[in-house]
């Protein structure tokens, strides 16, 4: 089976129904990591202190067959199509361990997709 990564960088508040909606989507878990960042509007300030929302990155490793289904189904609930909300991409996975416990799922998911 071949792997990939999905990384959504959403605010903090909709981190639950980005998550829901790749599970819901195929994905059988999700890492989720606090982060802060930056985009092309300036942050906002306050007496000379700049305000930054919480973000989250959402890690999904995820079956390859399944990734435009999850991917867009992430794209939906986070309303990637609004400013501001949030990005989604895909990295390649050369190796992984420590999947055996769901690999039973992931050819399971395959099959029903294909066959």
């Amino acid at each position: 089976m071949r792997f990939k990564l999905i990384l959504a960088s959403v605010k903090a508040d909709i981190t639950d129904q980005v998550v829901d909606a790749g599970k819901e989507a195929g994905a059988t878990g999700a890492t989720i990591i606090p982060a802060r960042g930056t985009g092309i509007h300036e942050a906002k300030t306050f007496f000379g202190l700049t305000l930054e929302a919480q973000t989250d990155i959402i890690m999904m490793l995820v079956e390859e067959h399944l990734v435009a289904k999850i991917l867009d189904s992430v794209k939906k609930a986070g309303e990637f199509g609004k400013p501001g909300t949030g990005i989604a991409f895909v990295l390649p996975v050369e190796h992984v361990v420590g999947l055996e416990s769901q690999m039973e799922k992931f050819k399971e998911d395959v099959r029903n997709s294909y066959f």
